[in-house]
């Protein structure tokens, strides 16, 4: 496998002890368990360090919950450091594969519903939501996501990508076709308000519920929208990924 790019800024210093003590602040978001296999924790001290390919290596190789792992490095790498756009959906295209398997096989794992989720809206997202949605990729995205939020109510990260969902549909398609898919402004309003409800402190929580203001009130709520950029981007980051939400805020604001 190519070298994938490295984190761009310092490493996060983590091991297992100190993971295993900020585990809850860190998956708050996607509510993923602790692990009790010492390998697997040492495993995601690699993720939130930074170091994403070896993360996504370990995982794979511990198989089992370490998939859900897996799926996490390579998504969160392909969607934020990948350079290549042939790369970053090839990537997208292996997670929901093994995710959508993952989620076969333990249909009550939410984080397996989750990450094909995930995967499904950023591969549509580079492709043009308009294609995806032709391909019948936004019904199953959505269902993945229900189930998600069915099986973990507390899944802030199901909610933001819900509330995206509805958003992105609507924008591209608008309200009218938007409805042949299921997405509605206020139901896409709901999803990120209840997100930043779940995790007020989440900087992804407010740069997405800031894209979706737009996408689904237009510039009238362009104010609204930058000051959740501004609180975003003075997020202070615990790990490497919230460092990644952190500097896209700080550019959504330059922009």
């Amino acid at each position: 496998m190519a070298k994938w790019t490295a984190f761009p800024y310092e490493l996060y210093d983590f091991d297992a002890a100190r993971l295993k003590k900020q585990w809850t602040r860190l998956h708050a978001g996607d509510v993923e368990p602790a692990p009790k296999d010492a390998k697997l924790l040492k495993a995601w001290a690699l993720f939130h360090a930074g170091e994403f390919q070896k993360a996504f290596d370990a995982g794979l190789k511990l198989g089992g919950d370490g998939i859900t792992l897996a799926n996490k490095a390579q998504a969160i790498y392909a969607n934020y450091l990948e350079k290549s756009e042939k790369t970053k959906l090839g990537m997208f295209q292996e997670v929901m594969a093994r995710a959508e398997a993952q989620a076969a096989a333990e249909p009550k794992n939410p984080n397996a519903h989750y990450w094909m989720a995930y995967a499904i809206g950023r591969y549509g997202q580079s492709i043009s939501v308009a294609k995806a949605l032709a391909q019948g990729l936004g019904t199953k995205l959505k269902t993945a996501l229900e189930t998600t939020i069915e099986l973990a109510p507390k899944h802030a990260d199901a909610h933001i990508a819900l509330g995206a969902f509805h958003a992105e549909v609507i924008d591209k398609v608008g309200s009218l076709l938007g409805k042949t898919q299921g997405a509605s402004k206020a139901a896409g309003l709901a999803m990120f308000q209840q997100a930043l409800k779940l995790t007020p402190a989440s900087a992804i929580a407010m740069v997405e519920y800031a894209n979706g203001l737009v996408m689904l009130e237009g510039d009238k709520r362009m104010k609204d929208a930058e000051k959740l950029y501004a609180d975003a981007a003075a997020c202070t980051p615990a790990d490497a990924m919230e460092r990644l939400d952190v500097e896209m805020a700080k550019a959504e604001l330059e922009d």
